[in-house]
């Protein structure tokens, strides 16, 4: 993969605080051409450094009154049942994101849920009641804050 350049790491800083930004809007941010912009944001994504763009949503809107977080310990642990697990509950509409973790538990899972008994028979229907989960501790989410500044990694 080539080497990012000083243009390409503006781009993503700029598409990293505001993804819905249109590509004209954002090659004249920079001072480059549309044409160029597309091209490099389109090489971006076929080598990886962008795999998706996101929309924020207000759950409280569409009626998640709730969110948490699960802390998950599994036994046994394999990669398989690692897998499976990502597999089956990313299926579910409560989901929010998964955290795969190194460390005491296995799993953080972030969801949203319309109450506090939704979040009960969730958590027993969903998590507790599979065999390879050992520990579920939840914890209820107050604040959900994103970065919009991207990380920066030089050696400078």
């Amino acid at each position: 993969m080539k080497k990012l350049d000083e243009i390409d790491l503006r781009i993503l800083t700029i598409l990293f605080s505001d993804a819905d930004i249109t590509n004209k809007e954002l090659a004249a941010q920079i001072g480059i051409a549309p044409s160029t912009c597309l091209e490099r944001v389109k090489r971006m994504k076929q080598n990886g450094v962008i795999k998706n763009a996101f929309v924020d949503i207000n759950f409280k809107t569409l009626g998640g009154n709730i969110e948490a977080i699960a802390a998950i310990r599994l036994q046994p642990y394999s990669e398989q049942i690692v897998n499976l697990l990502r597999d089956d509950l990313l299926k579910l509409p409560e989901i929010v994101s998964l955290y795969h973790m190194g460390g005491s538990y296995d799993y953080f899972i972030h969801m949203s849920v319309k109450d506090s008994e939704h979040l009960r028979r969730f958590v027993f229907d969903a998590i507790t009641s599979r065999e390879e989960v050992q520990t579920v501790e939840t914890s209820l989410v107050f604040e959900h804050s994103r970065s919009s500044v991207l990380p920066n990694f030089s050696e400078d």
